[in-house]
Order: structure tokens, then sequence, then C-alpha cells
């Protein structure tokens, strides 16, 4: 059949009341669609779906097969987190033959199976969470969302490595690869996406742990930058992007001399090798002297930054805590930072722009060559950098 000759269909998404769930799925829930959803034991990978199928329930019916917990388990969080409609079905089984039997009986609209890792196939010989038993129920299920039009979710656990367990393959039968990440002593909680077929990836979605279930934040820059003090030294403000949206996040840095023979240096929310290359640019090309400083930094919030975007801001918030003198509040930073000290340019100024705007900044500082065609908002003074010895003489001039 040619391409041309093949007839185009609207896909009707079923929309759940969290729009940041809706947001990293593209826009709702696809009939037929395979979605895998990971995370670390216990970051709230059942709490999310048991909340997202309370509310798919109210729109058609849901089966949850659960190998972990129990019916009566199952029904005491469910009533935590809300209203249960009458077509939400419970179902504890770990055996796939059983699952397909109950789903032929009660013909859902979505399906989802907590944790793939406890359900295992007769057929196949291997224990629950082997390789073959995980790419086989994998493959039954993806069979059963296309040919019954059932939206599957599934939860995957991840390894001590941050990966998916189970074969690599597991990730490319799925139409949709979801992480939800977080750090175990924050309240917020990150849904990533990875992979999706029916809308961009990398887009996220944030929620906020609490006595009640999780509650989509829907202003996560404000929410990252409400505990900034101002005044402090070794703190600058990034506007970063995770997919298509503009977040601010605050970077800080304390900067103390050594006690010991080797310069001590940790991260936290922040790549090790790039904040190790960015002091070595610092030294180099800026005059810090940085080899005989213990270095700590971080991302205020939990949240994780790893674009190159935040160079700018990890290195001015390195030279404010070394120099000890506080960036202006009312500023922030937007940069890649060279080898030999040039400022790079990054994607989607005009939108980092905006939403530093937005939330009430007056300065922001970016690579002169991003500026081409960019016509900024009034409220905000836009500075094009071509250098970090530019950058440290403006800021702390």
């Amino acid at each position: 059949m040619k391409l041309a000759e093949v007839t185009s269909i609207n896909v009707n998404r079923t929309k759940t009341e969290m729009e940041e769930f809706n947001r990293v799925l593209g826009g709702g829930v696809v009939p037929g669609s395979l979605v895998l959803i990971g995370g670390d034991p216990g970051i709230g990978k059942s709490t999310l779906l048991l909340q997202v199928s309370t509310q798919l329930s109210q729109v058609g019916t849901v089966l949850y097969v659960s190998g972990e917990e129990s019916a009566q388990q199952i029904k005491l969080r469910a009533e935590r987190l809300g209203d249960i409609d009458s077509e939400f079905y419970l179902y504890a089984e770990t055996n796939m033959q059983s699952v397909r039997s109950e789903v032929e009986r009660i013909q859902p609209d979505f399906l989802i199976i907590d944790s793939i890792q406890t359900i295992m196939s007769p057929e196949i010989s291997g224990v629950q969470g082997s390789v073959s038993q995980v790419r086989e129920v994998t493959a039954e299920l993806m069979q059963l969302a296309k040919t019954n039009n059932i939206a599957i979710f599934i939860v995957g656990h991840v390894t001590k490595e941050g990966t998916l367990a189970g074969p690599r393959m597991l990730e490319h039968m799925v139409d949709t690869v979801l992480y939800f990440e977080g750090e175990r002593h924050h309240t917020f909680r990150i849904l990533r996406a990875v992979k999706n077929r029916f809308g961009s990836t990398n887009e996220i979605g944030i929620f906020e742990m609490q006595s009640g279930g999780l509650v989509e934040v829907l202003n996560p820059s404000q929410v990252f930058l409400e505990e900034r003090l101002d005044g402090a030294t070794g703190s600058s403000i990034v506007v970063t992007m995770e997919g298509t949206r503009p977040i601010l996040a605050e970077v800080q840095a304390l900067v103390t001399p050594t006690m010991f023979g080797n310069a001590k240096r940790t991260t936290t929310g922040l790549d090790f090798n790039r904040a190790s290359l960015i002091m070595a640019v610092l030294e180099k090309r800026a005059g810090l002297l940085l080899q005989n400083q213990d270095a700590y930094l971080k991302s205020a919030g939990g949240v994780k930054l790893d674009e190159p975007a935040i160079d700018l801001a990890v290195a001015v918030a390195i030279a404010s805590s070394y120099k000890d003198k506080p960036t202006n509040p009312q500023e922030c930073f937007v940069g890649e930072l060279g080898l030999t000290g040039e400022i790079r340019r990054v994607n989607r100024i005009e939108q980092r722009i905006n939403e530093a705007a937005k939330l009430g900044f007056t300065k922001i500082y970016v690579p002169k060559n991003s500026l081409t065609g960019i016509i900024p908002p009034k409220e905000i003074e836009v500075i094009g950098v071509t250098t970090i010895q530019e950058v440290l003489k403006k800021v702390f001039a």
C-alpha cells in the first residue's frame, strides 16, 4: 500500500484531571498505547498510577492488576487518594494467562500492571522478573493493547544505575517511556518523558507528594526560588529548558580553602564532570585560583540540571562564593561555557527570556550570538556576552 493511500485518523486522547500528567504524555492518554513508567522503589509510581486510575475510571473502565499488593492494601490507599468510581476494578494476580482472561471478561478501556517484574507467563521458563519473562509478558501486553485498543500502563523498577531493570529491548517495545524521579528527602517529584511516539520527549511534569497523594505544581519556577536568600553569596539563577518548558532554578556553590592535600569537589543535582570542567575554565581563563579550594555545588530544591545552558550560572555561583560577593537577586544567567572561556549559543533563548521577565527578573545575561532577531520584553534588560571574563567583570563590578 502506498503511504499516500493510507487514511489519516484523529486520535481522541483521554485527558486526566492532572494537567502535568497530560503534558508529559503529549496531551492525554492515547487508546491502544503501551506506556512504561520507571522509578526507584518508594518514589511514588504506584501512587501516581492509582490517582490516574481513579480519574480515568470516571470516563471509562479501569482494570488495576497488582502483583505486589493485595486488593485490600490497594483499597486503603485508594480511599486516601479520593473518590472511587464503580468502573475501577482490582485484580491481585501474577499469572499472565489469568490477567488476559480477566481482560477478556471485563474489557477495560485502561489497564495498569504493577509491576512488570512480578507478572510471569507459564509458557516461558524462568523466574519472575527474568529477562525472558519480562520480554514475553511485555510482548503479550503490547498485543493486548493493539488488538483491543486498550491503553496500558506498566510499572518498571530501576537498577542502582538508574536504568530500567530487565532487557534493554523493553524500552524499544513500548510506545512511551516515563521516568518518575525525585530525591527521597524532598517532596517534589518529576515525571520525565524519555521516549514518546505520541508527543515530544524530555517533557516533564512536576508534582509534590503530600498526605493526600501527589499534587501537581503548576508554577515550578516560583516554587524552586521561593526560599532563596537575598544577599547570599554563591547563588545564581538559571533559566533551564525541560522539554519545551522553561524553568527557573537556583544554583548554589560553596567554595572554601581545603584543609587537605587534594581539594574536595562534590555535586548534587549537577553533573560532576561538567562542574570540574567549569572550574578548570574559571581558573585558566578568569584567573580564579581554585586548585586549593574545596567546592560544594548543588541545584536547590532537588531538581536535576543537566543541559549545557546552565554552565554560565554555575560559573557565576562559583565565582560569587570565591570572591565572597553576592549576585544581584534580580539577575539570571543562560549560556554554555566553552574551554576557551567563550559563552556559546543555546536554544530557545526567547522562551527563556520571556519566562525570566514573567517572574519579575530585570536583567538576564545570555550569549551574544543567540540574540539575532530576538525582540525581548520591555520589562527585562538583556545583556549579550561573549566571554566568561566579560560576565564576571559586569556582574561583580
